[in-house]
């Protein structure tokens, strides 16, 4: 048996509309006044400024310390070397104050100081330039004088004779060797 009730279905409402509104309406935009932006723009002018001025003072302090570090590098540089030239002159002047010594005891001494010297100038990378029987370098020798080669085997421009030694501070001549240079025979 079918039912003969129809389900109700409610009565429109007169004057209502069907639809419903699903979003709001948009608010009106607002725009900022003139002088809202102008304030805007100081604000965040002041601010870069305030920041470049703040990296300004920075980067003079930067500098002033990286002077100040220059001129103590500069005033202390030699500080080591000074330190280890002292137990040389401590040794000088120990043989120097020992008025009894014998010739033999005076050798052995200076020896010693010697020593200690060439031990302060290789802690401080000053080496000897002793170029005996090498080619004669400009950059690192000084020709006193040039004569005939003493053999046949010596082949012209070799030193020959070095009359006092050079010395480099790494890679900086400090005194180039003084030397005598061979020339060729009959020349």
């Amino acid at each position: 048996m079918q039912d003969s009730h129809p389900i109700p279905t409610p009565d429109p409402v007169p004057g209502a509309d069907d639809t419903i509104p699903t979003t709001m309406p948009e608010p009106a935009e607002v725009i900022p006044s003139t002088e809202d932006l102008l304030r805007a723009a100081e604000l965040l002018a002041a601010e870069h400024h305030d920041a470049w001025m703040r990296a300004k003072a920075e980067t003079e302090n930067v500098r002033r310390r990286a002077q100040d570090d220059i001129v103590k590098a500069h005033k202390f540089s030699s500080e080591k070397f000074a330190a280890d030239l002292l137990t040389v002159k401590d040794s000088l002047e120990a043989a120097l104050s020992n008025a009894n010594q014998s010739a033999e005891s005076l050798h052995a001494g200076v020896e010693m100081t010697l020593r200690q010297l060439v031990a302060a100038f290789e802690k401080a990378n000053l080496a000897e330039i002793n170029p005996l029987g090498e080619k004669f370098d400009p950059h690192k020798h000084q020709a006193i004088s040039q004569i005939e080669a003493p053999d046949e085997a010596t082949e012209p421009n070799r030193v020959i004779n070095v009359l006092q030694k050079g010395y480099q501070l790494h890679d900086r001549i400090i005194r180039p060797a003084m030397v005598v240079v061979s020339k060729p025979k009959g020349s």
